[in-house]
C-alpha cells in the first residue's frame, strides 16, 4: 500500500481534479507553482514607488493571504464533492492467536483478509448538487478573493498618498513657522524703537506659538501616516521603507461620464457583487442537495474474501451485485434540512441585493466625490496665489510702518491655511480617481501612476 501510495504521489496525482487551477495564485507562489517560494516583492534601500508599495502590500498584506487561503480551503471542498463520482475501495485484514484450554491446552493462528468495493450509481442528483454547490461557493471565495486584493490595492495607494500629504503638509507648516518668526522678529524691532506696542509683540509670539504647534502637529501625523503605511504592507510599524516621490500629475479641465453607464459598468465589473451572485447559485444548489439527501440511492458493490480459521479449511468467498437503500424516515430530518436550505437562497438573495445597492452607492459617492475635488484642486491653488500676494502686500506694509500687526497675521494665517487646503486637495484627487476605478471593478496598475480619468468610454466593458 505504501508502495502504491507513492507511486500515486510520484505520478503527479496529488490533485487528480486539479483544484488548483480553480483559485488564482497565492500572494507567495512563484511561476513554477512552488506555493511556499518566497514573496517576490522585497524593501530595499532604494525609495519605493508607488507601484513598488501596491506590489508589496498585494504581496505581504495577511488579508490577501487569508483570502488567497480561504479559496484554497473551499478548492479542497469542491475536490471532496467530485470524489462521490468515483468507486470507493478500502481492504480489512487480521491476524489473531487464540489458545483454547480444555483439559488439552490448543493454539491456533486465525487469518482474515477482505477486498471490497462500493461505487453510487444513482442518487437522484444528490451528487450533481453537492458539487455544483461546491463549486458555486469556490466562485465567491475567488471573486471574494479578487475584492480583497482590490481593498488592499486601494489601502495602499491612499496610505502612500497620505503619507506624502502629510510630509508636504510638514514643508508647508515649516515655512509658516518660518514667516510668523520673521513677524515676530519685525514687532521686536518696531517695539524697541518706539514704533510698536507691547500688544504687537505679544500677538506676533502668539501667532509663532501657533505655528510651532501646528508644524509639531503635522510632523506626528506623518509618523502615523507612515506606520498606517507600513501596515498595509504587511510590515512593522517601525519597519517602515523610504518613498520615492509620486510622479507629477494634474487634475483635468473637466470630468464627464454617465454614471447610468458607470453604475451599469460597475455591477459587470465588480467582484463582491460576483461572489453575491455565486452564493446565490451556491444556495439554490443546497436546496436540491437537501431534497436528495431524502430519495434513495442505487449502488454497485463487489469484494472478495479470504479465511483461515486455524482449526478448519480455509474458506474464500467473491460477490457482486446491487444496493438500493430507501430513506423511509429519518425524524423529518429531510424536511428541516429543505426548509433551512430555503431559508439559505432567500438570505442570499438579499445578500446580493444590498451588495448591488451598494455598488450603485459607491460609485456615486466617488464620482462626486472626484468631480469636487477636481473643482477643488482648481480652486485652492487660485486660493493659494490670492493668498501669498496678499501675505506679499501686508508685510510690505508691515515693514514700512503703515500696515498693523493684526493685517500681517491674518494675512500669514491665511496663506498656511491655503497653502495646507491645497495640498491636501491635490492628494485627495488622487486619492479619488483610485477610489472611483476600485468602485467600479477596474482597478489596476495602469492607472496608479497615469493621470488619466478612470472608465474612459473605451474602457466601459
Amino acid at each position: 500500500m505504501l508502495c502504491a501510495v507513492s507511486a500515486v504521489r510520484a505520478a503527479g496525482l496529488t490533485d487528480p481534479f486539479d483544484t488548483v487551477a480553480l483559485h488564482a495564485a497565492g500572494p507567495g507562489s512563484s511561476a513554477n507553482g512552488n506555493l511556499n517560494a518566497p514573496c517576490s516583492a522585497t524593501t530595499n534601500s532604494a525609495p519605493l514607488t508607488l507601484p513598488e508599495v501596491v506590489d508589496h502590500a498585494l504581496c505581504n498584506n495577511p488579508q490577501t493571504r487569508l483570502a488567497w487561503a480561504n479559496a484554497r480551503v473551499q478548492a479542497a471542498q469542491v475536490g471532496i464533492a467530485e470524489s462521490a463520482y468515483l468507486p470507493t475501495l478500502s481492504l480489512n485484514a487480521g491476524r489473531s492467536r487464540n489458545t483454547i484450554d480444555a483439559g488439552t491446552r490448543t493454539t491456533y493462528h486465525q487469518t482474515s483478509g477482505e477486498l471490497s468495493a462500493s461505487y453510487l450509481l444513482y442518487d437522484f442528483g444528490g451528487r450533481a448538487a453537492t458539487l455544483e454547490n461546491a463549486r458555486q461557493v469556490m466562485a465567491a471565495l475567488a471573486a471574494t478573493q479578487d475584492a480583497a486584493m482590490q481593498s488592499v490595492f486601494l489601502a495602499a495607494v491612499q496610505a502612500y498618498y497620505q503619507w506624502h500629504a502629510a510630509e508636504a503638509a510638514i514643508l508647508a507648516a515649516r515655512e509658516s513657522e518660518r514667516a510668523s518668526t520673521e513677524s515676530l522678529k519685525a514687532a521686536e524691532a518696531r517695539y524697541r524703537i518706539g514704533a510698536g506696542t507691547p500688544a504687537d509683540r505679544l500677538q506676533a509670539q502668539t501667532a509663532t506659538s501657533q505655528a510651532t504647534l501646528l508644524r509639531i502637529q503635522a510632523e506626528g501625523n506623518a509618523r502615523i501616516a507612515l506606520g498606517t503605511l507600513a501596515n498595509v504592507m504587511g510590515l512593522d510599524a517601525q519597519d517602515a521603507p523610504t518613498l520615492a516621490p509620486p510622479a507629477d500629475a494634474a487634475p483635468d479641465a473637466t470630468f464627464e461620464r454617465k454614471l447610468d453607464e458607470l453604475i451599469a459598468a460597475a455591477k459587470r465589473a465588480r467582484p463582491d457583487l460576483a461572489a453575491a451572485e455565486a452564493q446565490v447559485r451556491a444556495a439554490q444548489a443546497g436546496i436540491d442537495a437537501a431534497r436528495a439527501s431524502g430519495r434513495p440511492s442505487i449502488s454497485l458493490t463487489a469484494g472478495t474474501g479470504y479465511t483461515d480459521p486455524g482449526l478448519a479449511g480455509t474458506t474464500r468467498s467473491n460477490s457482486i451485485g446491487i444496493t438500493l437503500a430507501v430513506p423511509l424516515f429519518s425524524g423529518f430530518n429531510t424536511t428541516y434540512r429543505v426548509r433551512s436550505a430555503e431559508a439559505q437562497l432567500e438570505a442570499k438573495a438579499a445578500q446580493r441585493e444590498l451588495v448591488s445597492k451598494q455598488v450603485s452607492l459607491d460609485v456615486w459617492r466617488n464620482y462626486f466625490t472626484l468631480t469636487t475635488s477636481i473643482a477643488a484642486a482648481r480652486a485652492s491653488a487660485d486660493l493659494v496665489a490670492s493668498a501669498e500676494a496678499s501675505e506679499k502686500v501686508a508685510t510690505g506694509r508691515y515693514k514700512a510702518g503703515v500696515g498693523g500687526i493684526l493685517d500681517l497675521l491674518n494675512a500669514q494665517s491665511a496663506l498656511a491655511s491655503a497653502r495646507q487646503q491645497n495640498i491636501q486637495t491635490l492628494y485627495n484627487w488622487r486619492i479619488a480617481r483610485i477610489a472611483l476605478a476600485q468602485a467600479i471593478g477596474q482597478l489596476g496598475f495602469d492607472q496608479i501612476e497615469s493621470g488619466a480619468m478612470p472608465m474612459q468610454k473605451t474602457d466601459l466593458p
